[in-house]
């Protein structure tokens, strides 16, 4: 039997989600809990891999495993034995064919950069105080609603078959001091999110014209575009399957 896994994790204390030796990994954590409060050695495939620092408010991986369980107790113990940072929300049954990471038909992260001094929001959101014309960080969004082909934001050297991604929305939301900037896509490269992040406050500081927006996607060429921007203001927020309804 093959079972969805829906939790969330606040990422600082991690070296993201994939095992690595001599780091911490919410897949590597994760599997010491399952397999211990399942008596059986668990291995979790995730939907997709989380850098150092960075937090999924939404994210699923699955495990098969033979023999029938108490779905909510193993909930409940789950969370009574993973520590703080780990919330498991849900397991779901699912066809043995399922697959959280080539199933999934649609993500959406988001990115929090916050303008005015706080304390409270060290590792979770990105303290930039200089002024960003938004107006303009929207318009250069826009743009890559005309493109699929996404290397420039690629992290180099990714083991990656085509660079090609369909963006279904990408704007950015002013909340007083508070920015946010939301992007959904079929799939994303490694670093995307956040090179594309630097890259619009570096439209939204005036040093690059939409044009040079257009110009640098153009290129294919990650050395072309911006900086990437600290991890802690980046969370997966959601994942969509078509056979899992909300």
């Amino acid at each position: 039997m093959r079972y969805f896994i829906h939790l969330a994790y606040n990422g600082t204390s991690y070296h993201g989600w994939q095992i690595q030796p001599n780091a911490a990994s919410i897949q590597e954590t994760l599997n010491k809990a399952f397999s211990v409060l399942l008596q059986s050695e668990i291995n979790l495939m995730g939907a997709g891999r989380t850098d150092t620092g960075v937090h999924a408010k939404e994210m699923y991986a699955h495990f098969d495993f033979e023999t029938t369980f108490d779905i909510s107790n193993l909930v409940h113990k789950l969370n009574s034995f993973l520590p703080k940072d780990i919330v498991i929300y849900d397991i779901i049954p699912v066809h043995e064919e399922a697959h959280t990471r080539f199933d999934a038909t649609k993500r959406t992260y988001e990115y929090h950069i916050h303008q005015f001094k706080n304390p409270f929001l060290d590792d979770l959101s990105w303290y930039f105080h200089q002024h960003l014309d938004v107006d303009l960080m929207n318009e250069a969004a826009k743009l890559l609603f005309n493109y699929t082909d996404f290397e420039c934001f690629s992290k180099v050297n990714t083991d990656v078959n085509t660079f090609d991604c369909t963006i279904f929305e990408a704007y950015w939301k002013q909340e007083n001091d508070h920015l946010i900037f939301t992007i959904s896509a079929n799939r994303f490269l490694r670093n995307m999110v956040r090179s594309i992040v630097g890259t619009l406050v570096n439209v939204g500081l005036h040093k690059i014209t939409l044009d040079d927006f257009t110009k640098i996607i153009e290129s294919k060429s990650r050395d072309k575009a911006g900086f990437s921007v600290p991890a802690q203001g980046l969370y997966l927020t959601k994942i969509e399957y078509d056979y899992i309804s909300k």
